[in-house]
């Protein structure tokens, strides 16, 4: 049956509901909650508990096929591996050291606690020369001990949005949707498993990575910048977290990585990894009925992917 879309009142409703839940969790766990502000709203609600120094962050739009158990683990992963690179010494943004360390289910979400930190908003970003903090990142990610699923953002969602994009033919034209299940046929078998990936590219070595674009994700303060936003850290290629920079960022990466004793990028993967990072743009349509916005956002993406030869060329 088709998806319907939220309309902005359902949209209204689901955000005021998050911050409900978030308000009312974090009162349970003892936080002083007067004026809570929301920081975010996109694909989670960010709640600042104040005058607590603790954020919430609520997930609202979710791939299918995440079902609670699957969230709560993801959400647990990203505290232990946040965790952990704080006590490397890292400057990351930390669990809140207000709450217990783990996800807080209530109201039908799932969310998790962390300290506020107070951005400087007139700091701007510069994401080419920011791919030099991947390559830092990744030389303490190695020695993460926890386990980690293989490149569970793209596996773990693909194929179900796949099949959501298939259940709802408005979503994604058919040409479009054709190109997409095509692509997958091809890129699946070597990332859908560490073995497949390591049988096509034996001399890429694999470890633990943000999992989402890492010189995207940090929060720029007074005092430097921190890395953010774990909610994808997996086990992978060094490439997938440096997608999409182009020439002139993976030269950056390059040049930091053999600073920090990191293998260099290989340019065979990172073809490949670019590919299957742009067919998951145009997978995202899926999400489109949750997030109605999302459809122009991912509209440059979708004309991008359509001018690039099939499945990246040369596969």
């Amino acid at each position: 049956m088709p998806t319907a879309h939220l309309t902005p009142a359902h949209l209204q409703a689901r955000t005021a509901r998050a911050v409900t839940a978030a308000t009312s969790a974090g009162r349970a766990l003892g936080l002083d909650v007067a004026h809570p502000k929301v920081l975010h709203d996109v694909f989670s609600v960010v709640v600042h508990l104040a005058p607590s120094p603790v954020v919430v962050r609520v997930p609202v739009v979710l791939p299918p096929g995440l079902d609670a158990a699957r969230q709560a683990a993801r959400q647990a992963r990203e505290l232990a591996v946040v965790s952990w690179l704080d006590r490397q010494g890292l400057p990351v943004v930390r669990p809140s050291p207000r709450v217990p360390c783990e996800p807080v289910q209530r109201d039908g979400f799932s969310m998790t606690f962390w300290e506020f930190v107070d951005v400087d908003a007139s700091r701007e970003p510069d994401y080419v020369a920011e791919a030099a903090l991947a390559a830092d990142l990744h030389a303490v990610l190695r020695g993460y001990p926890g386990e980690l699923p293989f490149l569970s953002p793209l596996s773990a969602t693909l194929p179900t949005c796949l099949a959501l994009l298939e259940e709802n033919p408005g979503l994604l034209p058919p040409e479009d949707l054709e190109r997409a299940r095509g692509e997958w046929a091809i890129l699946a078998p070597m990332l859908s498993a560490r073995e497949g990936f390591s049988a096509m590219f034996p001399q890429v070595s694999v470890q633990p990575i943000h999992g989402d674009a890492p010189s995207y994700n940090i929060l720029r303060t007074a005092s430097g910048v921190r890395y953010a936003d774990f909610e994808d850290v997996t086990l992978g290629p060094v490439e997938w977290d440096v997608s999409f920079l182009g020439p002139e960022g993976a030269a950056v990466y390059n040049a930091a990585a053999a600073r920090a004793g990191v293998r260099p990028l290989d340019p065979a993967a990172l073809r490949v990894i670019d590919a299957a990072r742009m067919l998951q743009m145009v997978v995202c349509h899926a999400l489109v009925p949750q997030l109605p916005m999302l459809a122009e956002g991912l509209a440059p993406a979708l004309q991008n992917w359509r001018k690039t030869p099939f499945a990246g060329g040369g596969l």
